[in-house]
């Protein structure tokens, strides 16, 4: 059996009496005595704080120092258009195979700190970075360098309506970013010596906040600091999950994987007009084309069970006349929403809001309607 790997927290989540699994080869907290529950409540209505430093975090460094040479690199594998980044904007992609199916989705920064605009910042899934790494490995050309930095940063996440308040106390700076922008900054505030930070707006909750990325030994101490904050409390991987499902936002490994393509799975607001067609020149484009036209493919739709059980992963979407249309890839208990809620594919002329629908749960017709994704509302902070 494979040793469990631990992120710079992991003591800390122990002292905290958390709950700890294994998750992506990674020793992770859960939940902690406050229970998810609790947890998913207070990030939407105060501040919570994640590690996720077991996510990969990696830097593409043309030799030439001209960020259009790793841009250009980069699109050959994403369909998102690279090139128009401007320093200090973010951009949310996937890698797609030859056949346009998700290999994992991520996201995608050019650095703003002067001096460093040139290169890209990627942030993958835990669960996929190894093949991650080889992918970029093996379609990089020799002119751009992978700098896998798991090694040496981790990183953290502050959610909730409050965690801008909390963390524009560390550098007043950080109040100025928007939605999927970030920065390079000293954090001080009550920490004894500063620490540099990556910071972006951004996270996967639905909610406003940031994610933050320092060196290892930093990590602790400004976790500490941060905690140190009355609005502040240490979140799990239970509530990150019931969090993200009711913001609409896919999980890799269950709404998302290698079997269906970036349309299929809603995600075609993510593809800027120009990387559409076939001939865009990045592996699957094809495909995604194919999807755009076809009517007839799979989506991913919300889907609201009537009653109180939920739904959970691989139950059965039927029509009203019992025949077999899809299935669930995510499914719980919306604590916010107020009861069940699910993510899953349908068969696209069953996908339109309204549609009733049968989930068949412990071998009993229950009944649902395909809904508009998310079941909580976005609280990015857009600018004013």
């Amino acid at each position: 059996m494979t040793e469990l790997k631990t992120t710079a927290l992991h003591d800390m989540h122990v002292a905290l009496d958390a709950k700890m699994v294994p998750f992506a080869g990674y020793d992770m907290p859960v939940q902690y005595p406050m229970g998810v529950l609790q947890e998913h409540l207070h990030t939407r209505e105060k501040a919570g704080l994640f590690d996720v430093s077991h996510m990969g975090q990696v830097f593409l460094v043309p030799a030439d120092k001209d960020f259009a040479t790793a841009a250009k690199a980069l699109e050959k594998l994403v369909p998102a258009d690279i090139q128009s980044l401007e320093p200090g904007q973010q951009r949310y992609s996937q890698f797609l195979n030859e056949t346009g199916g998700i290999l994992d989705d991520l996201m995608i920064s050019r650095l703003g700190l002067p001096g460093y605009e040139h290169m890209l910042y990627l942030v993958v899934n835990a669960g996929c970075k190894i093949d991650d790494y080889a992918h970029l490995e093996k379609h990089m050309p020799e002119t751009v360098e992978v700098q896998v930095k798991d090694d040496t940063l981790s990183l953290i996440a502050l959610q909730g309506p409050t965690a801008v308040d909390v963390l524009k106390q560390f550098n007043p700076a950080i109040a100025d970013l928007i939605f999927m922008t970030h920065t390079d900054l000293e954090l001080s505030g009550n920490l004894e010596t500063p620490i540099w930070a990556h910071v972006s707006r951004s996270g996967y909750t639905g909610e406003d906040g940031c994610e933050i990325s320092v060196k290892h030994e930093d990590a602790v101490r400004l976790t500490k600091a941060l905690l140190s904050h009355v609005d502040v409390e240490m979140i799990g991987l239970g509530a990150r999950d019931s969090l993200r499902l009711e913001a609409g936002l896919c999980l890799y490994g269950h709404d998302i994987d290698t079997s269906v393509s970036p349309i299929e799975a809603g995600l075609f607001w993510s593809i800027q007009k120009h990387r559409r067609s076939a001939d865009a020149g990045y592996l699957g484009a094809a495909r995604v084309a194919s999807d755009i036209a076809d009517k007839t493919t799979k989506r991913l739709v919300g889907i609201q069970p009537e009653g109180r059980a939920p739904a959970r992963e691989h139950t059965e979407v039927q029509d009203m006349d019992g025949n077999t249309i899809g299935k669930i890839t995510s499914g719980g208990f919306g604590p916010t929403a107020g009861g069940p809620v699910a993510m899953g594919y349908v068969a696209r002329k069953f996908s339109k809001a309204g549609t009733d629908v049968q989930l068949i749960i412990r071998g009993k017709s229950r009944p649902a309607k395909i809904v508009k994704l998310p079941f909580a509302p976005h609280n990015y902070h857009r600018g004013a």
